[in-house]
């Protein structure tokens, strides 16, 4: 199962311009609030039109605004999650679940249908409760099976775990996980989380301000993001502008240093990043003096605050993140990173 998309949509301030091309399990459409995640999806499920593009599902085109093609909802065969799940509150889980066998044969092939899918989601004794008598997990295992029930091409998933609370999302991940794998199904997932796309993800593509930054395997991207946007939203917390000085040097002026890298410095380098948790005090190449300034303790981890012995007394510091048990006594005299663990961003 293959998706392309390549459209654009003008909403008079905003524009969306995103480029998706996968055909793995699940893609992930990682990015802050507002940055065209849902309407993305929309635009695949054919709630939205985008003013110009394609999008192609498995060789079988969807949309096409050259050729005029636009095939409404129901003719895409595209199973949508919203966020908070929409089931219908009058109606037991069975019902709900046949809603989405609707159409496909008689009372008795649709009964069927519902009692597979009650199996598969483990659902059993649960059919005559209504939502509001549900815990959130089991309201998003019903309206999984209610979009199974309508046998889509492809899952359009739309920040599932946003309306659960930590303990429970953390259980619910790899049940949807081993779920999509079971069932076959290719899945796009909508989140802002950098930790849920990464766990769930094969594929990310990363959206900032409407516009797709980049694309690729999950831990590819996370290793080289590329941007300045798309590294913060991965995660990394220690960023600055930088200049290429030669093909593995780049010059940080904020931090007062000259870093070695491993990968080719790009012409147009912008900006460099460093993950919090890749310090090192017995590493010995991009070693410098630093200057502790603070520290803050999380429930599992330590970050300390420092300043690179040559960088500006009133600038930002920097995150050194470590494991309780791997906390040092005191704050070393000097600290190193790896070459590849130098985020160079182009952008």
């Amino acid at each position: 199962m293959s998706l392309f998309v390549d459209i654009e949509k003008d909403l008079g301030g905003f524009h969306l311009a995103v480029q998706l091309d996968t055909d793995t399990p699940i893609t992930g459409l990682l990015g802050a609030s507002g940055c065209g995640k849902s309407l993305t999806l929309k635009c695949i499920a054919g709630i939205e039109r985008p003013d110009r593009g394609r999008i192609v599902l498995d060789g079988r085109v969807l949309f096409d605004s050259e050729s005029r093609i636009d095939l409404p909802p129901q003719q895409r065969r595209v199973g949508y999650l919203f966020q908070h799940y929409a089931l219908f509150p009058t109606m037991t889980v069975a019902e709900n679940i046949r809603c989405g066998a609707h159409g496909r044969g008689n009372r008795a092939e649709q009964e069927r249908i519902v009692r597979e899918m009650v199996d598969r989601l483990q659902l059993q004794g649960l059919e005559r409760l209504r939502p509001a008598q549900l815990s959130g997990g089991q309201a998003q295992r019903v309206a999984l099976a209610r979009m199974l029930a309508a046998q889509p091409e492809i899952l359009l998933l739309d920040e599932p775990f946003s309306a659960l609370d930590a303990h429970l999302r953390d259980q619910l991940q790899p049940q949807l996980r081993e779920l999509l794998r079971t069932v076959g199904r290719q899945a796009v997932l909508v989140t802002h989380s950098r930790d849920e796309a990464y766990r769930l993800c094969s594929t990310l593509c990363i959206l900032d301000g409407g516009r797709s930054l980049r694309t690729g395997p999950t831990k590819e991207v996370f290793a080289d993001p590329q941007s300045v946007a798309a590294a913060r939203l991965t995660g990394c917390k220690n960023l600055a502008e930088a200049r290429r000085v030669d093909e593995t040097t780049v010059e940080v002026p904020g931090w007062g240093i000259r870093l070695k890298t491993a990968r080719p410095v790009p012409q147009n380098l912008r900006a460099v990043g460093l993950r919090a948790h890749y310090f090192n005090p017995r590493t010995a190449v991009n070693r410098f003096g630093v200057v502790p300034a603070g520290a803050m303790e999380e429930p599992f981890e330590w970050c300390l605050l420092f300043r690179y012995a040559g960088q500006d007394p009133g600038s930002d510091p920097l995150w050194w993140r470590m494991p309780k048990d791997k906390k040092t006594a005191a704050m070393p005299a000097e600290l190193g990173i790896a070459p590849e663990n130098v985020l160079l961003l182009t952008e």
